[in-house]
C-alpha cells in the first residue's frame, strides 16, 4: 500500500526545519548507502549532528498522525536522513536495506519520504516507485509525505533545475506483512467511520473485535 499524507508537518515545524536546512552542513549521500546503492546514489545529506536535532519534529509528527499510525502500526524507527538534490543529482533504482543499524538493528518494513520544499521550486526530482500496476511518480507539497513498503524498487529522478530537499526514514511495524497491514488499515478506517456515523453499536463492536483479534494474531511486539 502506498499512502500520501498531506500537511504532515505543521507550517511552524516546516518553517523551523527549512531554516535549519539553509544553515546546515552536508556530506556525500553515499556514506549512508548500501554497497550496491552507492553506485547509483548522487545526493548530499545533512551531517549526523544536525540530523539528530531535526529528526524529533518529524518523528513526533508521524507518531501523532492518525492515518500514519493506522497504516504503519510503527514499532521502531530508524534515524531520519535529510537529503538534498541539486541540479543533475539523482538516486537510481534501489531497494532499501532489509535490516538497518549494526548494534541496534531495525527491520525496514515501511519507508517514507517527507517533502520539504515546494514542488514548483525545482524541476524533476520525482520519487518513482515500481508497483505491479506500473511506475508511480510522486512530487508532493512541502510538508506532505508519501509512505510505501520498503520492499519496493524505487528511485529519485534527476533534478533538472533548482534544489530538492526531503526527509527520508524507515519504520519497523508491529505487523511484518504488508498485505496484513493493509487489511488492518481498511478495517480500522471502516470501524472509525462507523463509530462517527452511528456511535458504539453492535456492528461497531463486532468490527472492533475482528480488528483486535487479527492484530493479536499478526503482531510481533
Amino acid at each position: 500500500m502506498i499512502l500520501c499524507i498531506a500537511d504532515l508537518l505543521s507550517p511552524e515545524a516546516l518553517a523551523e526545519i527549512r531554516r535549519a536546512l539553509d544553515a546546515a552542513a552536508y556530506v556525500d549521500g553515499r556514506e549512508t548507502a548500501g554497497w550496491h546503492a552507492r553506485l547509483v546514489k548522487r545526493n548530499r545529506q545533512m551531517d549526523a549532528r544536525m540530523s539528530a536535532v531535526l529528526q524529533s519534529p518529524v518523528l513526533d509528527a508521524l507518531r501523532r498522525n492518525e492515518v500514519f499510525r493506522a497504516a504503519v502500526l510503527p514499532r521502531r524507527f530508524r534515524p531520519v536522513l535529510f537529503s538534498r538534490y541539486e541540479t543533475g543529482m539523482a538516486y537510481g533504482a534501489h531497494v532499501d536495506d532489509a535490516v538497518m543499524g549494526g548494534d541496534d538493528p531495525v527491520r525496514s518494513d515501511v519507508s517514507f519520504t517527507l517533502f520539504l520544499c515546494p514542488p514548483e521550486s525545482y524541476a524533476g526530482g520525482e520519487l518513482v516507485i515500481e508497483t505491479t500496476a506500473g511506475e508511480q511518480a510522486f512530487k508532493l507539497d512541502a510538508g506532505a509525505a508519501v509512505v510505501y513498503p520498503s520492499t519496493t524498487l524505487h528511485r529519485v529522478d534527476p533534478v533538472r533545475s533548482g534544489v530538492r530537499e526531503a526527509a527520508v526514514g524507515w519504520a519497523q511495524s508491529l505487523v511484518r506483512n504488508a498485505e496484513q497491514r493493509e487489511l488492518l488499515f481498511e478495517l480500522d478506517t471502516t470501524r472509525r467511520a462507523l463509530f462517527r456515523q452511528q456511535g458504539k453499536t453492535a456492528e461497531f463492536d463486532r468490527l472492533a473485535k475482528v480488528y483486535a483479534n487479527l492484530l493479536r494474531m499478526w503482531a510481533e511486539p
